[in-house]
């Protein structure tokens, strides 16, 4: 080589700057893993699996491997630059450049094997060529840097016990703490890219390989392992891909492509440790975004530092990206695997980016999704699967047989949309499931369980419009207006009423939180539907089962009787096979029964239907076992409005507005808050009213006195309906209670029979409790006026001085027939034509046999009332005026 040089400087130049762009270049950074890398083709080449050892002796590091010993084809690859003695494909060195790293170090590298050894010396090369005259010129431009690596020595230093080769590498001052850095910083994924080394010794720390019978391979450092999943192919270049490469490339067109993916103890994919970049086969500076290892035979560029671009690199590519695919697919079906999901637009560099894309496109091809969520080994190409957005187990579990290739819950988290819409997975949104599963035919228990799963959702406006089972096996669309029955509802009852009522087996809060409304019912008695039903049911051609479902609210909500009164219209069966609105029909047996007339218009309830709902329910809806009582408010009382169906209302109305100012009642009718009035009287037998006014006085707030509003905003107090008419009916005793006295009613002593009984029922029955009762109104006013002149009564004193003056205003304008007599004394009457109004009291002696009448001070309206003379008319004598002596009352006269 010397000669070579000596007669030809430029080659000594071309060499010296060949292994100066090697050792600054390609390799400044990468002695340890060039080291590793020989050592691991020597153990290749052996068939044995390999060790090495790195150590730092007396200012040298030293590299001890196993394997195959240094031969003479090996010693002229380490002195030739860009030649390798390895072409048997089986080995991952290449060109004859890798030993040039450790220049980077020292200049004098020694090599020594069994078989023998070889060092170079920078220093003894310098030597060689100062003899040579025809270099000196050149040496002098380079300031004395001559190559290393050309010009070998023998040397005989046997290599340590157990091994077979080892290079001594005497360090350059200050090279020592470098060397110490990398021996600890040295990565055991060097191993994955050597796989026949087995372990490293880099100054004590021990990094090891054992593979596994899966692929799987774990790597330890001081014990302490790593797994990888690893997965690699070979094929051979076409000659024409390289047919513009180095011969060494040309005669080597192998290549090998492999991934190695950091795993977990359960073998799913974890995060790398560090930044992976493409290994071709050892460390480049072509990062990778995807969290893997690639390490291929990638044709690289001079610098030996990047992939160069062409079609055999495409070549690799696609197979990377087939083998990437492969792996994943050989991977536990765990969501960790999205991780491993190439996002193009983060790639650093053109082939990170064209690995991307490949390996994208393979994915979206290949089978490796977990094909139903029950977890079974089956895998699913992407575009065949579909995901619930933040779904949970359940909820895919739900709509598992409703979406074919649905994933599981565990893969539909928010942080695997982005690696799943890149897959190109459909998506389902909460209204995407809402659609689903409407018009869906799936049991009640399933729908619960569903609403379960969506609960936690946000997407109010959508669920919505959820499909909801009713109780009588309709499904309606949409959550609002529908009944959460409650636990006295009779579910049951909802189906004849039309009512929207959730079956009980679906019922969940969600919805409640969704617009439905908890059904009580007392609650559904008050729907407005359930009213209409009751009161169109009588018109029904087969009023049972709303009659059923009515009673069932019923017997749940236990209204009092009365507190709906339109339930009474709820058509009920009768004894005699027909049907009767509940207000027409009686109890069996019942007091009201035994009081009303033979041909009431009454219906008794059907036995079975009191066995079946209770005497309580019917009572509540309006049977009657004693007397109905109408309520109403605000009532107008305009005799031409009376519209209660109640026996002589509009009489009762005119008896009211006879008892108030006649200029109130000409502004508008008085209002009476409420009417509370107690119906069919008239249906009672004359002879049953002994039983029936007590059955009557025991109703609460049907009789006495009310409270009328009028139009100048006073009120009055007038009769109730219920006194009115029991007062004006034969009621009492065979008698009209009107006509009759109470007890303690002196001032009607002697004019009215005294009414028998409790104080309470004579009050109910509204007998008179004095001159005011008796003078209330016109109708009892004309009887008074009969009674005045009947000769076989008698009158009280004070009575009579009031009774003809206060009968006057009460009777102006009544067309009364006038009795032939007119009571004159206490107990004297006279024919009319016998009698006289006294309007002067000197006039006395000279009525001509005429008998005055008393009129108290208002003798003009008395002889109105009874059609008599006053005394000024009768006598005809004028008398003097005079001067009083003193003045009085005409009623005191």
């Amino acid at each position: 080589m010397l000669s070579a040089w000596a007669a030809s400087p430029a080659r000594f130049r071309e060499d010296a700057n060949a292994e100066d762009d090697l050792v600054h270049g390609a390799y400044r950074d990468r002695l340890l893993v060039e080291l590793a890398q020989n050592a691991a083709d020597a153990a290749a080449r052996a068939g044995l699996p390999g060790r090495l050892r790195l150590s730092l002796v007396d200012g040298e590091l030293r590299a001890a491997n196993t394997g195959a010993p240094l031969d003479g084809a090996g010693v002229e690859a380490l002195a030739t630059l860009r030649a390798s003695a390895k072409r048997d494909g089986g080995t991952v060195g290449r060109f004859g450049v890798g030993f040039a790293a450790v220049l980077t170090v020292t200049d004098a590298p020694a090599v020594s094997s069994a078989t023998g050894g070889v060092r170079f010396s920078a220093e003894q090369t310098r030597a060689a060529v100062d003899s040579a005259p025809a270099l000196a010129e050149e040496l002098d431009r380079r300031g004395g840097r001559v190559p290393v690596l050309r010009l070998p020595w023998p040397t005989h230093t046997p290599p340590p016990p157990g091994f077979d080769t080892e290079v001594r590498l005497p360090l350059r001052p200050g090279a020592e703490p470098a060397v110490l850095a990398a021996l600890a910083e040295l990565d055991p994924a060097v191993l994955l890219a050597l796989p026949a080394l087995r372990s490293i010794d880099a100054g004590g720390r021990v990094l090891s390989r054992t593979d596994g019978p899966d692929g799987t391979v774990v790597l330890s450092e001081d014990g302490s392992p790593t797994r990888w999943r690893v997965r690699s192919a070979t094929g051979t270049l076409p000659a024409e891909l390289l047919a513009r490469r180095p011969a060494e490339e040309q005669q080597r067109p192998e290549w090998t492509v492999s991934w190695a993916v950091p795993v977990g103890p359960d073998g799913a994919p974890v995060p790398p440790q560090r930044q992976p970049v493409v290994h071709a086969p050892t460390p480049t500076d072509e990062p990778l975004s995807l969290p893997a290892l690639l390490l291929g035979s990638f044709p690289l560029a001079s610098d030996r530092r990047h992939v160069t671009p062409g079609p055999g690199t495409d070549l690799l590519i696609a197979a990377a990206a087939r083998l990437y695919t492969e792996l994943v697919a050989e991977l536990p079906a765990v969501p960790a695997l999205l991780a491993l999901v190439p996002r193009p637009t983060l790639a650093g560099t053109e082939l990170d980016a064209a690995l991307s894309r490949a390996v994208l496109d393979a994915l979206r091809g290949a089978p490796w999704l977990p094909a139903d969520a029950s977890g079974a080994d089956r895998r699913l190409v992407p575009g065949s699967a579909t995901v619930v957005d933040g779904a949970s187990q359940e909820l895919v579990r739900l709509l598992g047989d409703l979406v074919p290739g649905l994933l599981p819950a565990t893969w539909s988290g928010r942080g695997q949309a982005v690696a799943l819409g890149a897959l190109g997975v459909r998506r389902l949104s909460t209204s995407d499931v809402v659609e689903l599963v409407s018009g869906v035919d799936r049991p009640a228990a399933w729908w619960r369980e569903l609403y379960a799963a969506l609960a936690d959702r946000p997407d109010r406006e959508a669920l919505a419009a959820l499909p909801v089972p009713l109780s009588d096996g309709r499904t309606v669309t949409g959550v609002r207006g529908a009944l959460l029955p409650e636990e006295d509802l009779p579910v049951a009852a909802a189906a004849p009423l039309g009512l929207r009522v959730v079956d009980p087996e679906a019922a969940h809060p969600l919805l409640q939180r969704l617009g439905a409304v908890p059904a009580t019912a007392r609650g559904v008695l008050a729907d407005d539907r359930v009213r209409a039903a009751v009161q169109a049911s009588y018109d029904e051609d087969d009023p049972a089962p709303i009659a059923g479902a009515v009673l069932a609210l019923v017997a749940g909500a236990r209204p009092a009787p009365g507190e709906l009164p339109w339930l009474a219209e709820l058509a009920l069966p009768g004894q005699d096979g027909d049907w009767y609105p509940a207000g027409e029909l009686l109890l069996p047996g019942s007091p009201l029964a035994r009081v009303v007339e033979p041909d009431a218009p009454f219906g008794v309830v059907a036995a079975e239907v009191v066995d079946r709902w209770g005497e309580d329910v019917l009572r509540s809806v309006g049977v009657l076992t004693t007397f109905a009582v109408l309520r109403a408010e605000d009532v107008e009382l305009d005799p031409d409005a009376a519209d209660h169906d109640l026996d002589g209302e509009a009489d009762w109305m005119d008896a009211v507005l006879d008892r108030v100012p006649a200029q109130a009642v000409r502004r508008a009718p008085p209002r009476l808050p409420e009417l509370v009035a107690v119906r069919d009287l008239d249906l009672i037998r004359p002879d049953a009213w002994a039983t029936a006014l007590p059955m009557v006085a025991s109703l609460p707030g049907v009789a006495g006195w009310a409270s009328v509003a009028l139009a100048d905003g006073t009120h009055a107090t007038v009769p109730s309906y219920t006194t009115w008419w029991l007062s004006t009916h034969r009621t009492l005793g065979g008698g009209r209670p009107d006509r009759l006295r109470a007890p303690d009613a002196a001032d009607l002593a002697g004019l009215y029979e005294i009414a028998s009984g409790e104080p309470a029922l004579l009050a109910v029955a509204g007998v008179l409790r004095g001159l005011d009762d008796a003078l209330a109104d016109p109708d009892r006013a004309t009887d008074l006026l009969r009674r005045l002149g009947d000769p076989s009564l008698a009158v009280p004193g004070r009575t009579l001085r009031v009774a003809y003056a206060r009968l006057a205003p009460v009777l102006d304008g009544v067309d009364a027939d006038l009795p032939d007599r007119v009571r004159v004394a206490p107990a004297r009457t006279v024919l009319r034509d016998d009698a006289v109004v006294l309007d002067a009291p000197h006039l006395l002696p000279l009525l001509a046999g005429r008998v005055p009448v008393p009129a108290g001070a208002t003798p003009g309206p008395v002889a109105d009332l009874l059609d008599l003379p006053l005394a000024t008319e009768v006598v005809g004598a004028r008398t003097p005026d005079s001067t009083p002596v003193r003045r009085l009352a005409w009623a005191d006269v």
